[in-house]
């Protein structure tokens, strides 16, 4: 009877050893960069409020705000697609936000929890970083100084569709490799742009898309809240 309890002791210790290995491995990053908008800031409210102004400056059809709900499973081409907005429209439409965003930085909050995760990780030596379309001024803005301070590199202001080249860019500078990276992000885009680099995609559950769209997309961590971003440097 003892060496059968002893077997089962043995196995369930391998089991649990085998799991706490295969979670370091795939819980464990060096560098995590983050989207802005709907990530870190929750500024989609404000987004809402804004777009039909927007859309009445530039030409593209408004929304029914009460929608928006539905719109979450939109991926950022078929948004574009639905209003009407054409693709070279689109950096003119981005500045007009930024400008609007930069006149109410002050109303828009962080999500609950961020701030004590990107404290987590810093203090555990995970080089952070931020890879937004949003301008660095607004960023910093709403991050706040003590926030801000933590951030390795700042790489803003590019096309929703361009963030693959900044990504490499700051890889580049940090001297860390693309396996060893994660852009947690709330939008397809983002994760098109962590496959093109290489680097994972951690997919956020409270952000502008849709946990299933993401999924849909490509993701390889996923985070309930912003708590589970402390995961992104497990202790055991």
């Amino acid at each position: 009877m003892r060496a059968v309890g002893l077997r089962q002791s043995l196995v369930i210790a391998r089991v649990t050893l085998d799991r706490i290995c295969a979670i370091i491995a795939a819980m464990t990053y060096r560098l995590a960069l983050f989207d802005f908008d709907g990530t870190l800031a929750d500024s989609f409210p404000f987004f809402l409020s804004v777009f039909n102004t927007i859309a009445d400056r530039h030409g593209f059809k408004r929304i029914d705000t009460s929608r928006a709900g539905q719109f979450r499973h939109y991926s950022i081409r078929r948004m574009m697609a639905h209003v009407g907005l054409p693709a070279w429209k689109l950096p003119l439409v981005a500045r007009s936000f930024m400008g609007m965003m930069t006149d109410n930085a002050h109303t828009i909050p962080l999500f609950d929890g961020v701030g004590d995760a990107l404290r987590h990780l810093s203090a555990g030596g995970v080089r952070l970083a931020v890879v937004s379309s949003n301008s660095e001024h607004n960023v910093r803005q709403v991050l706040g100084p003590e926030l801000a301070g933590l951030v390795a590199q700042f790489e803003c202001g590019m096309s929703v569709f361009g963030k693959a080249s900044r990504m490499r860019a700051v890889l580049k500078a940090s001297g860390v490799a693309a396996d060893e990276a994660i852009y947690v992000g709330d939008q397809d885009t983002d994760a098109e742009a962590s496959h093109k680099t290489g680097v994972a995609f951690g997919a956020v559950h409270w952000g502008y898309a849709t946990i299933e769209s993401l999924r849909e997309a490509g993701c390889e961590e996923e985070f309930i809240t912003p708590r589970d971003l402390h995961r992104i440097r497990l202790t055991i």
